[in-house]
């Protein structure tokens, strides 16, 4: 029987995106998300980083449980915003909006930026919450550009008005495949595979 992990996360995307991970790297875990969960009640995300933020959904998810969770805290950084919207990104806009409220605040606040002054990244930080060993938090990002107009049908959040440094696609035009090789969550998570990996391991 295979090891349990949970995604302390609704999110359908990052849910699909760590299943094709696990899939791929031949763990023998059955991932859920917070759908899968009974009784959920959001933690306050009040972490003034991308970590503490990770590991506060982590943390709640495991005392919930009892088992291994797994959480992430991901968002846009805009040099010429000070580095915002960062650990604001999903709530940028306000409480309650949506990403095309996000998308769109980001772009009227950049309306009169130049090309050269645009300079962004996607960072995420996971955090790996388990019943016997110590919590693990991790960090990755990817430079890039924000675009003057969204480009692209895939993805979310962000994804159509931001161009990875080196490609001419936006995470948005990218397949699944190709933006889970470069994205930040990919990274962030393909470096925390030998502790998932673990999990099966103490399954046993």
């Amino acid at each position: 029987m295979s090891a349990r992990l949970l995604l302390a996360s609704g999110n359908a995307h990052k849910l699909s995106e760590l299943r094709r991970l696990v899939a791929g790297a031949g763990l023998d875990l059955t991932v859920s998300g917070l759908s899968d969960l009974a009784c959920w009640s959001d933690p306050v995300e009040d972490g003034a980083t991308f970590e503490d933020n990770a590991l506060i959904k982590a943390e709640a998810g495991h005392r919930a449980t009892g088992g291994a969770v797994l959480a992430d805290d991901s968002g846009l950084e805009v040099d010429v915003l000070g580095r915002m919207p960062g650990v604001r990104s999903a709530r940028w806009a306000g409480p309650g909006a949506s990403d095309q409220d996000n998308l769109d605040l980001v772009l009227r606040q950049l309306a009169d930026v130049e090309p050269a002054r645009r300079g962004a990244r996607f960072v995420c930080a996971v955090a790996l919450v388990q019943p016997t060993r110590p919590p693990v938090v991790l960090r990755r990002a990817v430079e890039g550009v924000v675009l003057t107009s969204p480009r692209g049908e895939n993805g979310f959040g962000y994804d159509p008005i931001f161009l990875p440094d080196g490609f001419d696609l936006t995470t948005a035009e990218m397949s699944a495949a190709q933006k889970d090789a470069i994205s930040h969550r990919g990274q962030a998570l393909r470096a925390l595979l030998p502790d998932l990996a673990l999990i099966g391991a103490d399954s046993d």
